[in-house]
């Protein structure tokens, strides 16, 4: 643990770097009544109204107290009063928690005191080395490793080690792909998990985001997986092996498929940000790229999106920034399947 010492002020570690401040607001997110300057709830609903930027602090300490960083987590939590009225209910529970953190500051520092009076010079030598076994538990954490080896294992089994290998390792872009996309907006994400025969997910904490984020990270994937099966074709016209081409294709099958938006599916998560009107638009460019296509997967898309025009999870706005990433990806994965065709056996 990254205790600091009274004894010699000079070693003390750095304090966090704090979270970007967020844009003044004037609007209630919640009622959209007019807030002026320095208001931090709501005069009519008593909504918070840095909401966002308390839970992007709050996910960010989260992290620092898992990760065993409790000095840093502490001066996390002090950042969020900030943003909250003194007399609010939240900042009441975060000044117990904090005084919580102190309590196991204390206690920490006590038995770290108890430990260097016990091994005298060989003490930094006993930091050194817990610091080191902690960083490789974060490196390689366990489940992550132990997935992965099992995940390139059946397909080893089932079609050689190459295409094992290739094909794990496209999974793993893509899954990295939500990974990056969820860390960049200070929110805390598990490495990615993956079982085998079944697939792959990274678990991540959304924090209150809007569906319009959510659909972002969910997108995420699919764009980075057809950035490996880009990568594959290259590996193929520079190559000539089939192997290659078998990648490309069955990558951006894979990534095609995680757009249909049904059960817990990558198109499922961005679909919520669609009103009726948005997936109608991506309903009837299924229909239009399967007839210039003549790909099966479209007409699954289509009758994932038809069976999702009559749920009632549909928002009011449609979001189009969403709209457009999802209509590129389905026509650039497409495409992509259409111009590398299915090489119609996988080389071992």
């Amino acid at each position: 643990m990254n205790m600091a010492t009274t004894a010699n002020p000079a070693i003390l570690p750095p304090a966090p770097e704090p979270l970007p401040a967020p844009e003044p607001v004037y609007s209630c997110p919640s009622c959209q009544h007019w807030i002026a300057d320095g208001v931090l709830a709501c005069p009519d609903c008593q909504t918070l109204v840095y909401s966002q930027h308390l839970n992007r602090i709050g996910a960010a300490a989260a992290q620092a107290e898992s990760e065993g960083r409790l000095t840093d987590a502490r001066a996390l939590w002090t950042t969020a009063l900030e943003w909250l009225p003194p007399d609010a209910s939240q900042a009441a529970q975060i000044r117990a928690h904090m005084d919580t953190l102190g309590g196991r500051l204390q206690t920490a520092e006590e038995r770290q005191s108890k430990w260097k009076k016990r091994l005298g010079p060989l003490f930094p030598l006993f930091v050194a080395a817990a610091k080191f076994k902690s960083a490789l538990f974060l490196l390689f954490k366990l489940k992550f490793l132990l997935g992965f080896l099992g995940y390139f294992g059946l397909y080893w089994a089932l079609f050689g080690w190459k295409f094992a290998l290739g094909f794990t390792l496209a999974i793993l872009v893509h899954e990295l792909g939500h990974y990056v996309a969820v860390r960049r907006r200070g929110l805390k994400a598990d490495l990615p998990m993956f079982m085998p025969g079944l697939g792959a997910y990274v678990r991540w904490y959304s924090q209150g985001m809007k569906l319009d984020e959510l659909a972002s990270i969910a997108l995420a994937g699919p764009l980075w997986g057809l950035g490996a099966a880009f990568a594959c074709v290259g590996l193929f016209v520079w190559t000539h092996m089939p192997l290659f081409q078998a990648l490309a294709y069955t990558g951006a099958m894979i990534n095609l498929v995680n757009l249909i938006p049904v059960l817990g599916l990558d198109g499922a998560q961005a679909t919520l940000a669609l009103n009726r009107l948005g997936r109608g638009l991506i309903l009837a460019s299924c229909v239009v790229l399967f007839a210039l296509m003549h790909e099966g997967i479209f007409l699954f898309l289509g009758a994932g999106m038809t069976w999702r025009m009559f749920t009632n999870d549909a928002p009011e706005e449609n979001s189009v920034g969403t709209l457009a990433y999802f209509l590129a990806l389905l026509i650039v994965l497409g495409a992509f399947l259409y111009f590398v065709p299915d090489p119609g056996r996988i080389g071992r």
